[in-house]
């Protein structure tokens, strides 16, 4: 399965919007995005895994890569996902206590 992800302004987080499976082969394209925003000047983002159905350790990594990037200019990283394949990966991973993981975007850009 292919991957889209698609970047956009919500107020002042930079969001996105990752549909698919994240896995070695696609996982790239979203270190990409996650890097293009954080070389922008882009501190604040949510990564909206909404429609995302699968993601491996590879996916994984890439998230954790993109939180140590804006971290190191005092950003923050916020997943949402509610999809339970996702949240177990998450969960199993411990990587749940180390993202805030919201519910929905609107509580995620409440934050």
């Amino acid at each position: 399965m292919d991957l889209n992800v698609h970047t956009r302004a919500e107020g002042a987080w930079s969001v996105v919007d990752v549909e698919g499976e994240v896995d070695m082969f696609t996982a790239p394209k979203l270190r990409e995005a996650l890097v293009g925003l954080v070389d922008g000047g882009n501190y604040r983002i949510i990564v909206n895994l909404e429609r995302v159905s699968f993601m491996d350790s590879t996916g994984l990594g890439t998230l954790v890569g993109g939180l140590k990037r804006v971290k190191e200019h005092d950003g923050s990283l916020a997943l949402v996902c509610s999809s339970r394949p996702v949240m177990r990966v998450l969960t199993v991973t411990g990587l749940n206590n180390v993202f805030p993981i919201h519910s929905s975007l609107d509580a995620a850009i409440a934050q």
